[in-house]
């Protein structure tokens, strides 16, 4: 460290060397000496002793019934303390503020609740006029695209009926519900016109964990008279993009 407290601009070869070889091996899986150094660039004997190293330290294994090698376990242990500190809402925040500078709406991050997906950050659109958002503010699972997303992606059961009519358009019907919800999973995103309130439209998108797992719901939200079916269909792309982006921020790599 520098005493500018930055690092360092000065670079270690064989430290260089040694993250190469990390990177063909997550790249190849199990791979031998030789075609590591082929993919590397470095001698035989130089990858030969980077792997002594590294399998010393744990982050790389010797497989015995083929003499190749592969990651370690501790590039998992390594992997999870990174995981464990990512904060969602830090992630998603400059995601956020680029859906509303690119679209104008509010834009919303929330997280799945016991029975409703729960606001836990939010950017107010550019308009004059804006949808009410708040922090805590509750996404009825049944009557929000949110809500939507949370019951496609989260693996809850679908909330019992008789289910509260919030506006004339909001969805009642246990069986409707159930085919929507399929409907969602299969598109992989959400929409709710005047379902929880009467001119408010919504699209919702998922959020993945490293593990796959629903981590949190990005969604778009404007007055039904102004978020149009073109407005829709024009925000819908980077809406999408944006989640999955942050899916990938959060370590999340699709098979």
């Amino acid at each position: 460290m520098s005493r500018t407290r930055q690092p360092s601009t000065r670079r270690i070869g064989a430290a260089e060397r040694a993250i190469a070889v990390l990177d063909t091996l997550a790249e190849g899986g199990e791979l031998g000496t030789n075609e590591i150094a082929r993919r590397t660039g470095m001698t035989p004997s130089t990858v030969s002793r980077q792997l002594g190293t590294l399998a010393a330290s744990g982050l790389v294994e010797r497989v015995d019934a083929t003499g190749r090698y592969r990651l370690g376990l501790r590039i998992v242990h390594l992997a999870n303390a990174l995981l464990a500190r990512l904060d969602v809402r830090e992630v998603a925040r400059p995601h956020l503020v680029a859906l509303v500078e690119a679209t104008g709406e509010t834009a919303t991050l929330s997280v799945p609740g016991d029975t409703d997906a729960i606001t836990v950050d939010f950017v107010p659109g550019s308009h004059h006029v804006q949808p009410v958002s708040r922090l805590g503010r509750p996404s009825i699972a049944h009557a929000t695209s949110a809500g939507k997303v949370m019951l496609a992606f989260s693996g809850r059961e679908l909330p019992e009926g008789p289910l509260r009519a919030y506006t004339p358009a909001t969805i009642t019907d246990t069986q409707a519900l159930l085919s929507e919800i399929a409907q969602v999973r299969e598109q992989g995103w959400a929409r709710a016109v005047g379902e929880r309130e009467p001119d408010l439209t919504a699209i919702a998108a998922p959020v993945r964990s490293s593990r796959g797992e629903l981590e949190a719901v990005v969604a778009l939200q404007g007055p039904s008279s102004r978020f149009d079916d073109a407005a829709v269909e024009a925000a819908l792309p980077r809406l999408l993009e944006r989640a999955a982006e942050i899916s990938r921020e959060l370590g999340w790599r699709p098979e």
